[in-house]
Order: C-alpha cells, then structure tokens, then sequence
C-alpha cells in the first residue's frame, strides 16, 4: 500500500494549537501519570515474567504511514493459544493498557483525538477512509469512532465517524470526545479491542 497525496487541507487549530496542546497535555499526563505507569509495568511483569511489558505492534498513521504502537501486554502465549492475562483483563476493561501510548503522542505519532491508528489487516477500513480525508488526520488515543462503539463498529461505519471526526476538528469538538470518552472508561462502556 502506498502513502497517499496529502490532499486535505489542516485547519490552523489543527496544525499549531491542536500540537502545542498535545504536546502540553501528553507531557503532563507522563509526568503526573509516572507512579502509576511503574505500578502497571510492574504487575504486567509481575503476571508474565518471560514475557516484555509493553506489546508492539505495527499500525497505520498518519498518511498510512506504518508506526509500531504500543500498549501494555495485556496477553500471554500458551499451548493454546493467546489469552488475556489476570493484570490484562483489569487493564483492557478500564483502557488502563493505552497509557504507553502518551509517549506517541509527545512524539507526535499520535494526538489524543482522532481516528484510531488500524492494524494493518484492516486495509478495507483504511481505503473507506481515504473517500472521506481521514487518513490524512494525525491518529489518536481516543476518537469519535472510539466513543460510539469501537470495533463493534462495521468498517464503513467507523471510517464514516472518523471522516466526520476529519471534518469537524475543532477545539470544542476535541474537548467532547475528550469528556464523552471519559466517561464511558469511568463507566466502562464499549471497552473491547481497538
């Protein structure tokens, strides 16, 4: 698959304040976050001693450029095949098992809203998106697919709400589904594997 043109124009808010508030909120969040970042890296290590704490895996970005993402191990390999672990499940139920992914977006990779960066077998998604200039929005912790089903969601309904979240970006729009997706994790709504 090749990079696309980059044929969506970016708003100003998009290009400077939207990263300048990443970067400010992202670095607060690591700092303040820090104690409970060990905490988590050493229960995962703590469930799975052979295994690393985090878990790669190689997702699409921006302009489907490939990043590897990373997350808490949140899974174990055994002769069975892979399940979730005891420290896992907790952390995928309060989405506990993202946090790592702040330093993506200090990096730049991410931003804390937009469309969610799709595993690479996820090809049918990426190409809906295209029709609509998500894949030209800086992928994100949460987004508006996120927040209305995240991958309950068929593929053209979730490339439908992330063209929707590329054409809204704003400020006000960031900050609601920065607050709606709060409380869905508080509540722990629509938790599954994104």
């Amino acid at each position: 698959m090749t990079n696309t043109t980059q044929g969506r124009r970016a708003s100003f808010y998009e290009k400077y304040i939207k990263r300048l508030l990443d970067i400010l909120l992202s670095s607060a969040g690591i700092v303040i976050l820090s104690p409970l970042l060990l905490l988590i890296a050493l229960a995962v290590k703590a469930d799975e001693p052979g295994l690393p704490v985090l878990f790669r895996q190689k997702r699409f970005g921006r302009y489907r450029r490939p990043f590897t993402m990373i997350k808490f191990r949140t899974m174990t390999e055994n002769a069975a095949g892979p399940q979730v672990t005891g420290i896992g499940r907790f952390l995928r139920r309060t989405s506990l098992d993202e946090l790592p992914q702040l330093f993506h977006v200090w990096t730049g990779r991410m931003s804390l809203v937009g469309p969610r960066p799709l595993v690479l077998a996820e090809e049918e998604v990426i190409l809906l998106r295209e029709q609509y200039g998500a894949n030209d929005v800086r992928p994100g912790l949460t987004g508006w697919a996120q927040i209305h089903g995240r991958s309950a969601l068929a593929p053209a309904e979730k490339a439908r709400y992330d063209g929707e979240y590329a054409a809204r970006v704003s400020f006000l729009f960031d900050c609601r589904c920065l607050l709606i997706t709060v409380g869905k994790v508080l509540r722990q709504e629509d938790v599954g594997d994104i």
